[in-house]
């Protein structure tokens, strides 16, 4: 590294893509004491064999029939009908770069990033469901190392990388990631000693509406959030309670609800460390940031809210899911299963995915 949920049964096991595979063993769902407490049945996940033991921290929910993984050796994966059937689109000679994050339009546009330092971060884009790519950018400043990507619309978009001469370096895209331009820096607060984005999760960049895009930061002595309300140009930084004061540690995954509402994710990814406030709410569209009042227990990578709601969210890492009712101010424990990743598409079609090809979806 550099870094409505009311369920009921999950639909059966996903299958292996393109060739039979033996599913691996389901994880059982979260502990009976997660479902209840007066609030209904709570949501867990049943995952099932993705036909690939590569880790999975790119995930894009297009819908709950369709959705994209990215993920090591230059693996990715498709499904369009909910998981029944994958089916591996990895672009040819990519085995040697490591994806991180991608950003699906649909069923067969999307955008992949492949992280590393030098021409080891590039972007790729489909146009076909991933049976050809094209690199549409590949960088070539051997100070840059790209960590993750997200769009506004269809057309434009933002990659962003660690800092480059004191400053976070900003891609820009307004043709759907065909081609690429590297924004001004002049707006760009000075970073922090040692302070990088974290590419776990697909997560360190993200954006809510046309304009708005938030940047979490970490490995520096303060973890931070920057806000930018102009599609990158300018930005404004804010101070997190999330800990930071190591290379391990900071804020790692965010997610806003609307232009004012995000929830931030992160702490200490070692597994031997503690990650105390592990995570943090904002309300005014990351100027200021509270610690939630009951956190995750654990350091998480990943968070998303479900479509539609106003308090409920799901924050993930590799010691379990944690749900949310209350907007981030509290949560609790609801899985005890490993990712990395979750996103939720517009129909409440929310997926996880992580380490030794897991792959997972939620369901009502």
């Amino acid at each position: 590294m550099t870094a409505g949920v009311c369920g009921a049964a999950l639909a059966a096991a996903l299958t292996a893509p393109v060739q039979a595979a033996e599913p691996a063993p389901a994880q059982a769902a979260g502990p009976a004491a997660a479902r209840g407490s007066g609030h209904g049945t709570a949501p867990h996940w049943r995952p099932s064999a993705s036909g690939t033991d590569v880790r999975f921290r790119g995930l894009s929910a297009v819908s709950r029939d369709t959705a994209w993984l990215a993920g090591s050796k230059g693996t990715v994966l498709r499904t369009s009908d909910g998981g029944a059937n994958w089916r591996n689109v990895s672009p040819p000679g990519a085995a040697g770069l490591e994806f991180r994050d991608i950003e699906a339009f649909d069923g067969r546009r999307a955008v992949v990033l492949a992280i590393g330092e030098g021409e080891a971060s590039r972007v790729l884009r489909t146009e076909d469901g991933g049976a050809t790519w094209t690199e549409s950018f590949r960088n070539t400043d051997a100070k840059a190392f790209y960590d993750c990507l997200t769009f506004f619309d269809r057309r434009h978009g933002l990659a962003m990388s660690d800092p480059v001469d004191g400053r976070f370096r900003i891609l820009s895209t307004s043709d759907g990631g065909r081609s690429w331009k590297v924004l001004p820096s002049s707006g760009m607060p000075a970073a922090q000693e040692g302070e990088a984005g974290f590419a776990a999760s697909g997560q360190c960049l993200v954006s809510s509406g046309s304009r708005d895009v938030w940047l979490a930061t970490g490995g520096a002595a303060r973890a931070r959030v920057l806000h930018s309300a102009d599609r990158g140009l300018t930005w404004r930084a804010a101070d997190t309670p999330i800990p930071a004061g190591d290379p391990a540690r900071g804020v790692f995954a965010l997610a806003f609800r609307d232009r004012a509402h995000g929830i931030a994710v992160g702490g200490d990814y070692r597994a031997d460390q503690a990650s105390p406030r592990a995570s943090a709410v904002s309300g005014d569209a990351g100027r200021t940031w509270r610690p939630s009042a009951v956190p995750p227990p654990a350091y998480r990578s990943g968070v998303a809210w479900l479509p539609g709601s106003r308090t409920t969210a799901l924050a993930v890492g590799p010691t379990g899911t944690d749900l949310t009712r209350d907007g981030g101010r509290t949560w609790r424990t609801v899985d005890t299963g490993s990712y990395d990743t979750v996103d939720c598409a517009p129909d409440r079609g929310c997926w996880a995915s992580g380490e030794k090809g897991r792959v997972a979806r939620l369901e009502r």
